[in-house]
């Protein structure tokens, strides 16, 4: 028996027993029932499929009808869980700047026609060009990202997108509450680099830069190649008015490009040489309509630098396209624009977590009614994940004959992380009390038929989304 003192792994033992305390503490009601459902989305055998047959693996020790009274009646104290979350270690990059990514998962709903405040989700279909709007629940996630390549991230926040919200009002508010609650943990404090945020194509990077103005992030985004941007005026001529766009840089016509400001080649192993060429200060031309038609005065000038990425080659792809980015900072150097096409890159490693999310723990399995319960649902699978996250190298690797060995604990796939949890927990507390002994209820009498006629809400935006206001002061 080794009996080596390891301080490591007793700090990670340590930080995912109190996390399991502080979660059942985070439950006011049906805490019990809540606790043991998310132990068996983590000790079931292979994906989940189906919800109630959790209620059938050995660490939910109460029946069907108790799980769906849970996820029914029980109540998460979200603000306190967002706290607890965040608290935890925050992976960073090499040089110890934090890295989120902000995206937004969908789940799909289509048959729900009794379910409130679905959306149209815009999902991709098989074949190219074939991307279809379905109904659904979207939610917005926010990650930390790891330094290399990796299939995990660390979920700090996911908030359901209603119908009457906007999608970049509700982001700007959410990555807002990130920040700060980063700050008030210990992760970020005065005086450190700033945090990278990437976003990708969906959302208007431009008018996040001026809500977020006020916090210590660079923002970081891919934008259409069709976009158009202009360079600053130039001096003010003796009469008329003075102008407030320079030049145009359009995307798709090379004719409008001048010559770069930074030009960088860096050699990898999957895409061959990377070489990116970046332009600074540059701006779109906002007018007052949409988010912009109640602000009072001119739109702003949001200034910042322009990247063309471009790569030799891609899997599947022998003619890859170039990439364009914008970032909130005007002028950058060399070693930041190879930082933020980097940072881009990494952004699609959230992309593994959602498939896992879905896949494995059935994230988008249950058919609940409300939408409610799909919040408690989901915050339950964010839970679950931050708990494989903190077992990385406690867990023993349980591999099948045709897997290969891996001698890092900490290179473990989530799934075979979520494979040996079972041993783990046995060693961890578990504050959930057991079931008590009862009857079921009489239900309805026999031969009478529900009466109710469930309502049939409509789907998608029911107003216009509201004006943008400034950054806070």
């Amino acid at each position: 028996m080794n009996s080596v003192h390891d301080p490591g792994r007793e700090g990670a033992a340590g930080e995912l027993s109190a996390f399991r305390q502080e979660l059942y503490r985070c439950a006011s009601a049906r805490a019990d029932a809540l606790f043991e459902l998310c132990e068996a989305v983590l000790c079931a055998d292979g994906p989940v499929t189906t919800l109630v047959g959790l209620s059938l693996v050995a660490e939910h020790r109460r029946g069907h009808g108790g799980m769906y009274d849970a996820l029914a009646a029980g109540r998460l104290d979200v603000t306190r869980l967002r706290r607890a979350v965040t608290g935890l270690p925050v992976p960073c990059e090499r040089g110890g700047r934090i890295r989120l990514a902000v995206d937004v998962s969908p789940w799909l709903r289509p048959d729900a026609m009794t379910s409130a405040d679905r959306c149209f989700c815009h999902t991709y279909g098989r074949g190219k060009g074939n991307a279809q709007l379905i109904p659904g629940w979207p939610y917005s996630f926010v990650a930390a990202l790891e330094s290399g390549a990796s299939s995990w991230c660390a979920l700090l926040d996911a908030q359901r997108i209603g119908r009457d919200e906007d999608l970049t009002a509700v982001t700007a508010a959410q990555v807002r509450d990130v920040v700060a609650r980063l700050r008030a943990a210990g992760h970020h404090r005065p005086g450190d680099r700033d945090i990278v945020i990437v976003f990708d194509a969906g959302y208007d990077i431009c008018r996040l830069a001026w809500l977020l103005a006020d916090l210590p992030v660079e923002l970081v985004g891919r934008v259409r190649s069709d976009r158009v941007f202009c360079f600053p005026a130039a001096a003010r001529a003796r009469t008329g008015r003075p102008p407030r766009h320079g030049p145009v840089f359009t995307l798709a016509d090379p004719a409008t490009h001048p010559e770069p400001a930074v030009t960088t080649s860096t050699d990898t192993l999957r895409y061959g040489t990377a070489r990116t060429t970046a332009w600074h200060r540059l701006h779109p031309r906002l007018t007052h309509r949409g988010p912009w038609a109640d602000l009072d005065g001119p739109p702003p000038i949001i200034e910042g630098a322009l990247i063309r990425l471009t790569v030799d080659r891609l899997p599947g792809d022998r003619n890859p396209k170039p990439v364009w980015l914008w970032t909130s900072r005007a002028e950058s150097a060399a070693a930041d624009v190879d930082r933020y096409w980097q940072a881009f890159l990494r952004r699609f490693d959230i992309e593994h977590t959602f498939r896992f999310l879905k896949q494995t723990l059935g994230w988008t399995r249950p058919r609940v009614r409300t939408a409610a319960q799909g919040d408690r649902w989901t915050w339950l699978i964010l839970t679950a994940h931050t708990q494989l996250r903190l077992a990385r190298g406690l867990t023993t690797d349980l591999r099948r004959p045709w897997e290969k060995p891996v001698t890092d604990p900490h290179r473990l796939t989530p799934a075979r992380v979520r494979r040996g949890f079972r041993h783990l927990r046995r060693k961890t507390p578990n504050p959930a009390s057991a079931p008590k002994p009862s009857r079921p209820g009489p239900g309805r009498p026999k031969g009478s038929k529900n009466r109710h006629i469930a309502p049939h809400p409509e789907v998608g935006k029911t107003r216009v989304a509201p004006a943008t206001p400034g950054p806070q002061p």
